[in-house]
């Protein structure tokens, strides 16, 4: 019993329900080995939100004995879509209160685990909650936990806008997860939109979801981003054959070889009936960008592929895992760049011979994002837009210039390595 799972914000919390629901009926096959499903078959969330609308529908789990009604935690209003009120509140008692009782219902879930091995964090990366507060929670629970682990779930918006206020909350938000989390799974609304527009089980996986789109789309963008997690989260029989729930503390050991660098990008591929695993491997490819826009080929520091449904063994013993490994341009200095888990059960599946391959890869293409949010931030900055609402709430020019140096030195670091 080792991990806690935080979902702040309404982009986090609607994951988070998709989450808990899944995980509920994961658990009856899995006979709760589940890291995020405590002894007594409760849910081991905390569930964060500045306004109570998405957590209303937390209540039913409370009612099904699921959920305890101390996890909950919701303020009486919203963050105004502002990374810097997200973050410091408003000042007075309803900010201060509404962080305190978060690390509150963390530290009481925390101490309920026989082992507390870290939090699993679900936001989006562009509001004012889930960015601001969560960025906040994150730098909280590693000063109170400083040897726990830290993994981020991080929902990233639409690079057409979906807010005047996303570059400059992407911006601080992502710096903050940098200093303080060991892990970031980035999530990309523009890719789960392309992902939403393939016909299913045709092995095709790009990134998430969050506001902004079709109430369809959404749903079934939310249920893709909770099944790459499930993918990479629930427990695995060829790490441990009586797991401990280390899957999301080894996932980070395997992908982040350097703390500089530790933002994931995240393919899925599945079958109802058995397949070649070469077939799943060459479908999650699809997805992996090779080359730059300057034409530079992209590389990855670290790959993990889990596939489930193995249930002879042959992902093993396929060429699946050198295709990944070329296709994902791997890092010649790392002489183990790429890491396997295997599964005879899929558990995200009811069909019995379903397969899932899911490719967690530390991969440079990241860079493209971080240079969309740079570059937008310094247009902005230079002409001082919407600068003022961040002022109000105590973030100042040197804030933005310190966050937009973190985003740039990992950059050079993707592009040096």
């Amino acid at each position: 019993m080792s991990a806690v799972m935080l979902q702040i914000g309404q982009c986090g919390n609607q994951l988070g329900l998709e989450w808990c629901e899944m995980l509920s009926k994961a658990s009856d096959q899995c006979e709760h080995r589940s890291p995020f499903i405590t002894k007594e078959g409760n849910l081991a969330v905390v569930c964060v939100d500045s306004e109570p609308k998405v957590l209303r529908r937390t209540q039913q789990l409370v009612r099904n004995k699921k959920l305890l009604e101390s996890n909950i935690v919701q303020g009486k209003g919203g963050r105004g879509n502002n990374w810097a009120y997200g973050y410091h509140g408003h000042w007075v008692e309803e900010g201060d209160q509404l962080l305190v009782q978060a690390m509150e219902a963390v530290r009481q879930e925390a101490e309920r685990r026989d082992y507390y091995g870290g939090t699993v964090m679900l936001h989006s990366v562009s509001g004012g909650t889930g960015s601001g507060l969560g960025s906040r929670l994150c730098e909280e629970i590693r000063a109170e936990f400083p040897v726990s682990h830290i993994l981020t779930v991080s929902v990233v918006p639409h690079q057409s806008g979906e807010s005047p206020l996303q570059h400059y909350n992407s911006l601080l938000c992502l710096s903050a997860l940098h200093r303080s989390s060991d892990g970031i799974l980035l999530f990309n609304n523009d890719q789960a939109l392309n992902y939403s527009r393939v016909p299913q089980n045709k092995g095709v996986c790009a990134s998430g979801s969050s506001s902004g789109l079709l109430q369809g789309s959404l749903s079934f963008m939310n249920k893709h981003i909770v099944s790459c997690m499930a993918g990479l989260l629930l427990p695995v029989h060829s790490l441990t054959s009586a797991s401990l729930g280390m899957e999301p503390w080894e996932l980070i050991r395997s992908v982040c070889p350097m703390p500089a660098a530790k933002l994931l990008s995240i393919t899925q591929a599945s079958s109802r009936e058995k397949v070649k695993w070469d077939s799943l491997a060459s479908s999650t490819l699809q997805c992996v960008p090779q080359v730059s826009i300057a034409g530079r080929p992209y590389t990855s520091r670290a790959v993990l592929a889990v596939a489930r449904g193995d249930q002879d063994n042959s992902f093993s013993m396929s060429s699946a895992l050198n295709k990944l490994k070329r296709g994902h341009h791997c890092v010649t200095w790392n002489p183990l760049p790429i890491d396997h888990w295997t599964d005879p059960r899929n558990e995200v599946s009811l069909s019995p011979n379903a397969q899932l391959l899911t490719v967690c890869s530390n991969h440079s293409s990241v860079n493209s994002l971080l240079s969309h949010v740079v570059h937008r931030t310094k247009d902005k900055i230079g002409v001082r837009a919407y600068l003022h609402w961040y002022e109000r709430y105590g973030v100042e020019h040197q804030d933005f210039e310190r966050a937009l140096d973190t985003l740039l030195n990992v950059m050079e670091e993707y592009d040096t390595h």
